[in-house]
């Protein structure tokens, strides 16, 4: 009699530290470079023991110089490595924007894909943690917007564990963003569960009346608001999109094509953001299943605030209530 999958209790953390481990354990090709990954384990010690277990030749302390990480881990990558490099925060990826949009995207075809370039960038995204910009931004639909490269992000442990490592398993370039305000908290991770594919999205919650699709630290705070709006009478689904490029419009628009309405919720500015393709999109396929227009909910077209106004930069479950109920107007 096969025994059940071991499932364990974790912080989002400690299951990407799990997930690193793992990865490393099954592979020496795998390894990890950033800005303090090494003894002092991340700033927010999601590396915390990889180095004193792995040594300090797969768990590399790096120079203070995005480009030159990222240029490196390419290299790594073209010799047959699977580099999982970190960019300590995600405004600090930009002095290494164009060696990924540049360079790494573009590597495999550039090569008459002779070279595969299976490099994983982990990059900590999104804000309320009271800090500043370049510490609390969303960048990720400048990726999404560069062919060649995958994007995805995690709103749970067992998603975080499951889509780094099947991340890290591609033979694609993958920017992984982690919700960094997430980063302690706990659920189940399965790790049995080996059928995981981080590139399709998952209805987290049924509903007949509304769909909501987030992704990443939104995911709970959308969940949140679905109860809230049940108890006004209203059934609201929720999709975790989980892949930002690809898309996983399909899920989406079986979802909409049943309630007839969509909120679309990212931190990151609504304009030119990742909402505004998903509701083109969609509206595309489900015209003439929608009982009302595609509404967006997202952080406003500015620098990222200073920490004591954040919270009213972000959404939160009121501005999603707010969506659910001038949906219902039209």
């Amino acid at each position: 009699m096969n025994e059940a999958p071991a499932v364990e209790t974790l912080t989002m953390a400690k299951a990407i530290n799990r997930a690193l481990r793992d990865a490393m354990s099954e592979s020496n090709k795998v390894v990890l470079m950033g800005e303090d990954i090494g003894k002092l384990g991340g700033v927010f010690r999601v590396t915390e023991g990889l180095s004193a277990e792995f040594g300090e030749k797969r768990v590399m302390d790096s120079p203070l110089g995005e480009a030159g990480i990222i240029g490196t881990s390419i290299g790594l990558a073209m010799k047959g490595y699977r580099p999982v490099p970190e960019i300590q925060f995600d405004g600090f990826v930009f002095p290494a924007f164009n060696q990924i949009t540049s360079q790494l995207s573009k590597m495999h075809g550039r090569t008459g894909k002779n070279f595969e370039v299976p490099v994983t960038i982990r990059i900590p995204f999104g804000g309320v943690i009271g800090s500043v910009e370049h510490h609390s931004e969303s960048p990720e639909a400048l990726f999404a917007h560069t062919p060649g490269l995958r994007v995805v992000t995690a709103s749970s442990p067992h998603d975080a564990y499951w889509g780094l490592r099947k991340s890290i398993e591609s033979p694609d370039p993958v920017i992984f963003f982690e919700p960094k305000r997430r980063y302690w908290m706990k659920g189940a991770v399965n790790f049995g569960y080996t059928n995981f594919d981080p590139f399709t999205a998952e209805v987290v919650r049924a509903g007949k009346d509304l769909t909501i699709a987030t992704y990443g630290a939104l995911v709970p705070v959308a969940l949140a608001a679905a109860q809230a709006a049940q108890e006004g009478g209203y059934s609201v689904e929720v999709i975790d999109l989980r892949s930002i490029s690809p898309l996983d419009v399909e899920t989406v628009a079986e979802s909409v094509n049943k309630t007839g309405r969509l909120v679309i919720a990212h931190e990151a500015p609504t304009f030119g953001g990742m909402g505004g393709e998903l509701s083109a999109s969609i509206t595309e396929r489900c015209f003439y299943s929608l009982e009302a227009p595609v509404l967006r909910v997202g952080g406003f077209h500015m620098p990222y605030p200073v920490a004591k106004v954040e919270e009213e930069y972000v959404p939160g479950i009121d501005r999603i209530l707010e969506a659910i109920e001038r949906s219902f107007t039209y």
